[in-house]
């Protein structure tokens, strides 16, 4: 180890370079390049030009955040799917019983979703 410590070193330096420069150069000469003019237009929360009418915060539905995380679930099972019909003939039958039982698991989830009246609106 005590052979490497150079190596070490140029990586820890450069780590450190890596993020301090950039920073520091924000930091530093950002605001020398960049025009400060604030104005009343743009201190106002939207900057688009129209005036911020109503309550910044909205409720939103529970229902759209359990239909997202049902999305992001099937959505998720689909990039699974894929390599694993692209090497299916590699894998054999333990990769294609191995990919029936996680089918089987989701659809299991997705009945359970459905009875118990998750993806009703009503």
């Amino acid at each position: 180890m005590q052979s490497y410590w150079h190596a070490y070193l140029f990586v820890v330096v450069f780590a450190v370079l890596g993020v301090l420069l950039p920073v520091g150069a924000l930091w530093g000469i950002g605001p020398l390049l960049r025009p400060n003019r604030p104005t009343a237009g743009k201190q106002t929360t939207y900057e688009s030009g129209v005036d911020p009418f109503g309550d910044a915060h909205v409720r939103y539905n529970a229902r759209y955040y359990l239909f997202a995380l049902m999305f992001v679930v099937f959505d998720v099972e689909t990039l699974f799917l894929y390599p694993w019909a692209v090497s299916l003939k590699k894998l054999g039958l333990f990769a294609f019983a191995e990919m029936v039982l996680f089918l089987i698991l989701l659809v299991i989830g997705w009945v359970y979703a459905w009875r118990k009246k998750v993806l009703e609106w009503n």
